[in-house]
């Protein structure tokens, strides 16, 4: 009788230590990483900084595999710049390439970043790496709108705050934070174009480097923030006036000239006279403006980061990356918006597709700038209910802007310099990520 009285216990012993090893093995880590990459020295055409830009990091480690979540304060991210930074934190990280999302933050006041400094952010995160707990929530900011609008002038296709278009208000937010309850880092998603700043021709994070600081200085910088693109390709900050003022007053200079830009795109302030009070006052406006908007949105995460109780201290993390083709378009002709186009067939639209899942999180990413609506029907089909989408996520395609398939109607800027043929784009993006998603579950059973 004395014999099972024995054996019970060490099997109890057995099973209690197997399942401590289990638990142990799969405990997050979370370390957080931000580097200055504001450069030295600036183009002949830039006239200053107006704020400093830089690369922040977020490792999480379950003690299995580790994955990384990176931001830069910059306007693209290249192939070359995502393919030397995913090779060197596998060689030398232990981090696995398909865990990455790396993606701009798609200022158009800012450039660079380049793959050493971008790897640093995430050394230093990496070496930070402590006991955590990662929470999830959503809020909702109204500092997006559509942006493609038939004007009432002329009753052709132009830019615009389209109230009634789709635009999705989600914020979501990954919150990250010590066993302790002390935070780490914040990971936030929005879909708006970073282009408040642009005709001042300076250096800036715009509004999402804005958001970042805020947020930082509102913890007194014990905390990382990184901003994530959202589906942000017909999506522009609602308050633009000041935009919409000096394009007007460009086209005005250069018709003086005898140049006829009212259906094209000078790049940043050029043909504007900055010496004129009226044009000083709407620039000073728009930096302003980056400040306003970035508390506003810092001030909805940090709600939502208050609100977030339910946190997860272990889980799993699965990484997974495919590239997707359909039939590719070149444009014959100009015109940035109202013009009839004709295309003539163009080599092969080829797209990365991410996905990253953390916990019950799953963050699904493209490298190229999407359309709203295939996000939101993205986020809708999920079989994950925690399901975020970056734009811009890992390289860049040799797409141009990615329309949904109802929108190839529209003779806006974005469809007819689209690479994309209708009716592929939209299924292939949304497919191609849930069909990784059916992967992962599959390797999860």
């Amino acid at each position: 009788m004395k014999k099972p009285q024995i054996i019970i216990p060490a099997i109890l012993i057995v099973i209690l230590s197997c399942a401590a090893f289990v638990q142990a093995s799969s405990s997050f880590r979370v370390g957080a990483g931000k580097v200055d990459i504001t450069p030295v020295q600036l183009p002949k055409n830039n006239e200053g900084i107006l704020d400093h830009i830089y690369a922040r990091a977020i490792v999480i480690d379950n003690g299995i595999t580790s994955a990384a979540l990176v931001s830069v304060d910059t306007g693209m991210i290249g192939e070359q710049v995502w393919k030397i930074v995913s090779q060197r934190i596998e060689k030398e990280l232990g981090i696995p390439a398909q865990n990455l999302i790396m993606n701009p933050t798609h200022t158009h006041s800012a450039f660079g970043g380049s793959a050493d400094q971008v790897f640093n952010a995430i050394k230093t995160a990496r070496e930070k790496l402590q006991p955590a707990r990662i929470g999830y929530g959503t809020g909702v900011s109204y500092i997006n709108v559509n942006r493609n609008i038939i004007d009432r002038k002329t009753n052709k296709w132009w830019e615009g705050a389209n109230y009634d278009g789709p635009s999705d208000k989600t914020v979501a937010v990954i919150k990250f934070e010590t066993t302790e309850g002390e935070p780490i880092a914040v990971y936030y998603n929005y879909a708006c174009h970073a282009v408040v700043t642009g005709n001042t021709d300076m250096l800036s994070g715009d509004y999402p480097g804005a958001t970042s600081r805020y947020i930082e200085d509102s913890f007194d910088d014990r905390i990382v923030a990184l901003f994530s693109t959202g589906a942000q390709g017909d999506q522009n900050p609602i308050y633009f006036q000041q935009t919409f003022d000096l394009r007007d007053i460009r086209i005005r200079d250069y018709a003086k000239r005898g140049q006829d830009i009212s259906n094209a795109m000078p790049p940043g302030g050029q043909g504007l006279n900055k010496q004129d009070p009226t044009v000083r006052k709407l620039l000073d406006q728009q930096k302003q403006m980056i400040l306003s908007m970035g508390q506003f949105l810092g001030e909805e995460v940090k709600r939502v980061m208050r609100e977030t109780n339910r946190s997860s201290a272990d889980g799993r993390i699965f990484g997974a990356q495919k590239m997707v083709g359909f039939p590719g378009r070149d444009r014959e002709g100009q015109g940035r918006a109202g013009v009839e186009a004709t295309y003539t067939d163009g080599p092969d639209v080829q797209l990365r597709l991410s996905l990253l899942i953390i916990d019950d999180i799953a963050i699904g990413g493209c490298n190229a700038e999407i359309f709203n609506m295939i996000a939101q029907r993205f986020k809708r089909e999920s079989p994950v209910g925690r399901s975020i989408f970056v734009s811009m996520a890992n390289g860049i395609g040799n797409s141009g802007y990615i329309p949904n398939d109802a929108a190839f109607g529209y003779q806006t800027f974005e469809v007819l310099s689209s690479r994309c043929k209708p009716g592929y784009a939209e299924s292939a993006i949304v497919n191609g990520i849930l069909d990784l998603i059916s992967e992962a579950r599959q390797k999860n059973n």
